[in-house]
């Protein structure tokens, strides 16, 4: 398999990934902080001296936090226990943790109880209560507790870094102590912060020791996610260089990440990589380069390597068939795939509606309306359910086609066997009502959506108002604009695509009224045109100060205040007076 695939390198571009190629890098290399938020590596000079002395209860208080707390514990034999601390203080609270340790539900309770009761805990409870989780491998309540200290940091007392320097004080590296750091680093890259997370990872180095291999791959992970390959790949090559050994989901993970940048031949190297560790690859790691093969317009190879993969008997899964089917057909290489779609079913693996709809929309987009009706029988035949995704290509590709009406009839099949429409599917239909110019049952459509708790947006609305001009209802048009800016939706370029509109209306003989005009106006600023509303505020033959009021508010929205300000002045001067509070919103937004 690992010279079968050195085979398919020609005709890739070769990129080296460097430490350095990016700002983010640097913080591999780093010996300090992040040096963002309140996170930071400081040291805690008193943590073991409080520690030690914390580790029986002391009848004086040590500080000025302190409550009184009763506890009631449920015996072994039934019989309740109750325990009353007067003015607990930290060493108390701590003392009382540490006689807890073997009960952790307890000691967790105590703990939450003394935090209601007012106590504010701080690095040393926190600590304790810390170590009793790690010791009991509650992960869940660990990561959670940590979630919660980064989410509060600025309210706490201490550095997070003097809580981790306080629990493995003056004990040696510790299963306890590694999974506190797991979980840390866990809960800093669930919260997206990265830089923190790649902190946390080597400063475990610095301590003797490296994170849980499902950590690290947790983190390199969500990097690839967010599109962060690069420092993916550099946390990856300096894990391996402290002493990390990567299992096959790592290797995977970075497969992933290069095919998602490109790096095709880099990708490959990996695989090498992991016959000199004697690792085997997983299926995951091959439709990863599957999927990169075929998002890079090689689906070709992409079939190979999945050929190969039965060679070997390697299970490969629906998920990769659909990712070299969809790359057949954003090539529109249609017979390719569905050749592939048979060679699936003949190995036993049953296509699903994703698999359908990834054909169904090649076709679409080609025009190709009877193949994709002929496959969309074919899967509900198969006891495949359709969706409401592919319905609306369907419906969309009888639209482009000059099919309004049976558009409409298709629409109504679907609805009359209980598929779900979602808003998009709806759109469609009022569209090709507003063709066929039945503008009253688009409006009933509208009507049904909001029965059905649908939220109408400026989609909607855009297709409603290009039927009413379309039909030469101008006034209704400019009515249902008006509604849109009222329920806050700005209209964009594509809501009021004016020229065209203005062309259609000429050529009709419809004369758009002041109103229209100031609309028009108004919407072209609002969507970036600021110069097309300045050319056709001075091509209309009458301007009054509506008109002109309508321009310093485009101006305004537009965050054009230099423009306002001298149509503003130059109006004055002209003795053109505009509408109250347009002066106030320029100085507002100038300001």
């Amino acid at each position: 398999m690992y010279m079968w695939l050195s085979s398919i390198r020609l005709g890739f571009p070769r990129k080296c990934i460097h430490p350095t190629q990016n700002n983010h890098n640097r913080l591999i290399f780093a010996h300090g902080g992040s040096g963002g938020g309140s996170f930071k590596w400081a040291s805690s000079q008193a943590a073991l001296a409080l520690w030690n002395s914390s580790s029986s209860h002391s009848d004086e208080s040590s500080d000025d936090n302190s409550v009184t707390v009763c506890t009631t514990n449920v015996a072994t034999n039934g019989a309740n226990r109750t325990h009353c601390f007067s003015e607990l203080d930290t060493s108390g609270v701590v003392s009382k943790l540490n006689c807890l340790r073997n009960e952790p539900n307890l000691a967790i309770s105590f703990f939450h109880r003394v935090k209601g009761d007012g106590f504010r805990h701080n690095v040393y409870t926190y600590s304790a209560l810390i170590r009793i989780l790690c010791c009991w491998g509650l992960d869940r309540k660990l990561d959670s507790l940590f979630v919660n200290l980064i989410n509060c940091c600025e309210d706490l007392e201490f550095e997070i870094s003097d809580l981790m320097e306080a629990i493995e004080e003056g004990i040696e590296v510790s299963p306890s102590m590694i999974r506190a750091y797991d979980a840390l680093l866990k809960s800093f890259v669930s919260l997206n912060m990265f830089d923190e997370a790649i902190d946390v990872l080597f400063q475990t180095k610095r301590r003797g020791f490296v994170p849980h291999i499902f950590t690290s791959n947790f983190l390199m992970n969500r990097l690839v996610e967010h599109s962060k390959v690069d420092m993916a790949v550099a946390i990856y090559k300096q894990l391996k260089r402290i002493g990390m050994n990567p299992n096959d989901y790592t290797y995977a993970i970075v497969i992933k990440g290069l095919c998602k940048k490109g790096s095709l031949e880099e990708a490959v190297e990996v695989f090498q990589e992991m016959q000199e560790a004697g690792v085997t690859p997983s299926a995951f790691a091959y439709t990863a380069y599957i999927e990169g093969l075929c998002t890079n317009h090689r689906p070709d190879l992409g079939y190979q390597v999945l050929q190969a993969c039965h060679g070997e008997n390697v299970l490969i899964d629906v998920y990769a068939y659909n990712a070299v089917i969809r790359g057949f057909c954003n090539e529109m290489k249609f017979d390719e795939a569905e050749s592939i779609l048979l060679d699936m079913e003949k190995r036993g693996l049953v296509p699903d509606s994703y698999t359908y709809s990834v054909m169904i929309c090649g076709y679409c987009k080609s025009s190709k309306l009877l193949k994709a009706l002929a496959l969309h029988n074919d899967m509900e035949s198969k006891g495949i359910k359709t969706n409401c995704v592919i319905v609306s290509l369907i419906l969309q590709c009888m639209c482009n086609m000059g099919m309004p009406s049976e558009a409409v009839d298709q629409f109504r099949e679907y609805k009359s066997l209980g598929i779900y429409l979602d808003e998009v599917s709806y759109n469609i239909a009022v569209d090709a009502f507003c063709k066929l110019g039945k503008m009253e049952q688009a409006l009933e459509l509208l009507e049904e959506m909001k029965c059905k708790h649908m939220v109408l947006d400026i989609m909607h609305y855009t297709t409603l108002i290009k039927g009413y001009f379309l039909q030469g209802h101008v006034v209704e048009a400019a009515s249902f604009l008006k509604e849109m800016k009222e329920k806050g939706l700005k209209p964009d370029i594509t809501t009021y695509n004016v020229l065209d509109l203005l062309d259609y209306m000429g050529a009709h003989g419809f004369k758009p009224d002041s109103v229209t005009h100031n609309m028009i106006i108004e919407n072209l600023c609002v969507g970036g045109k600021v110069k097309e509303a300045e050319a056709f505020l001075y091509s209309l033959e009458y301007k009054n100060a509506d008109t002109y009021s309508a321009m310093v508010n485009g101006y305004c929205e537009a965050n054009h205040t230099k423009e306002a300000y001298e149509l503003l002045i130059r109006l004055a001067k002209q003795g053109t007076l505009v509408k109250q509070g347009l002066a106030l919103k320029y100085s507002v937004n100038f300001v």
